[in-house]
């Protein structure tokens, strides 16, 4: 008879298997899947744990379990079954018997119960010829680096000193970086009571609001997180507001706000009462950006469109200030979000550029002269970032390049660009990767 922490190993794996299934062989967000899960609440954080990790190292694993199944076809989810009891066996501390068993187990729980003895033969296969099926495995690129050959090739084409680095960061766990309302608590006092709280924190000397956590937590185990004192957000995505240098009275736009982690910000770091609108096309996002909203104690109008098209919804009076925070390939938060590896096509790029170029131009039309608008993505790549921002200037003759903000501070690692400049993963600020890049009109 199984003990109930056996049961559990085998609800983990079979419940991270039907997740990975879920991204790798239908296309769904590892949110969405793992929003879909059944599994008792108190193992579902182990379960995500596991299928980001099995995401994080698919293209690996993947190719370990080609060598070991020699091309026999296997159903998805008994596929993603091998690829997370394969994480399981290489990357945690559990002992290899026992995740068999478990693996074994979870094919049963799968609804599989006719490929308990080939997932069994596979696994002790791997324990005995490790060292073998790795070596095959890692002579290909894709496996090496954990990241699909299209990506690494405009990795390594982009950032010929960099892309070991960017790789080897994505493949990493990102931190847990917090940003504080300074409006409501001093940075000291709330590291006095992360302190208090047994949670170890230090500051970003460069930006007055970031820390970061020695451990990540939940987030309501966060001191005054649901009194809006402080939000999870990285480092990188918090410089947003510094670059925008938002003022009192400010009619400010925040474009492809969703979920409203940069909305939030803007309203806690403009020293006063500003009037802005947030805009996504989605109205489910749009939701989202109302629930961050409520809970910071802020407001803003929100508004359901497509900021492609022609703008009914705003008045004739143009913005002070504007946030294009546009949608891209993701491909700087890839530790965050490792299921990107796997969702994203060598073609999403152009499409997306067609996308961002339309939005860029678009709020320029929307900005007062002499305004100051931040485009913003977190790609590394120059095709979505500076690239875009060139095309724009061509295309709009009043357009100009502004620079950075006297007052804010460069953080570690920022690389200037042809126009604006670039945060790489993995870098000395440990930050995500983003670009950002200001504009006016005159």
């Amino acid at each position: 008879m199984n003990s109930p922490a056996s049961g559990a190993a085998a609800t983990v794996l079979a419940g991270a298997a039907t997740a990975l299934a879920a991204v790798a062989f239908a296309g769904r967000s590892a949110d969405d899947a793992l929003g879909r899960s059944t599994a008792p609440a108190a193992l579902r954080p182990a379960i995500r744990a596991v299928t980001l990790g099995s995401l994080r190292w698919y293209w690996r694993l993947d190719a370990i379990a080609a060598g070991l199944v020699a091309g026999k076809a296997l159903a998805p989810t008994l596929r993603a079954l091998l690829l997370v009891a394969l994480h399981q066996l290489e990357y945690s501390r559990n002992a290899p018997e026992a995740i068999v068993s478990s693996s074994v187990d979870a094919a049963r729980l799968l609804q599989q119960p006719r490929a308990t003895g080939l997932i069994n033969a596979l696994l002790r296969r791997f324990l005995r010829e490790r060292e073998a099926l790795l070596a095959q495995a890692l002579a290909h690129p894709a496996a090496a680096e954990a990241h699909p050959e299209w990506l690494l090739q405009l990795l390594r084409t982009a950032w010929p000193q960099h892309w070991r680095q960017i790789v080897a960061a994505n493949n990493e766990h990102p931190p847990m970086s917090l940003r504080l309302d300074l409006s409501r608590i001093t940075r000291e006092n709330y590291l006095a009571q992360l302190t208090a709280a047994a949670m170890a924190a230090r500051a970003l000397p460069w930006l007055p609001t970031a820390l970061v956590l020695e451990r990540p937590v939940a987030v309501d185990e966060l001191p005054g997180f649901a009194a809006g004192c402080v939000s999870v957000q990285d480092a990188g995505a918090q410089l947003a507001c510094a670059l925008l240098a938002v003022s009192p009275g400010d009619r400010v736009l925040d474009a492809c706000a969703a979920p409203g982690g940069k909305t939030g910000a803007l309203l806690e770091a403009a020293g006063g009462v500003i009037d802005l609108t947030a805009v996504d096309i989605d109205a489910a996002r749009v939701e989202r950006i109302a629930a961050n909203l409520k809970r910071l104690g802020r407001t803003a109008h929100l508004v359901t469109a497509d900021l492609t098209e022609e703008p009914d919804w705003c008045q004739e009076q143009r913005f002070d200030r504007i946030l294009v925070d546009a949608p891209c390939s993701a491909t700087g938060v890839i530790r965050r979000h490792p299921d990107i590896k796997l969702l994203r096509r060598p073609d999403d790029v152009a499409a997306l550029a067609v996308t961002q170029r339309r939005i860029l131009q678009r709020c320029l039309q929307l900005l007062k002269p002499g305004g100051r608008l931040l485009y913003s993505t977190c790609s590394v790549l120059p095709a979505e970032n500076e690239r875009i921002v060139e095309a724009v200037l061509a295309a709009v003759p009043q357009a100009r390049v502004l620079a950075l903000p006297d007052e804010v501070m460069p953080p570690p690692d920022w690389l200037p660009r042809s126009i604006g400049g670039q945060l790489l993963p993995g870098n000395a600020a440990q930050t995500d990767g983003f670009y950002y890049a200001c504009l006016t009109v005159t």
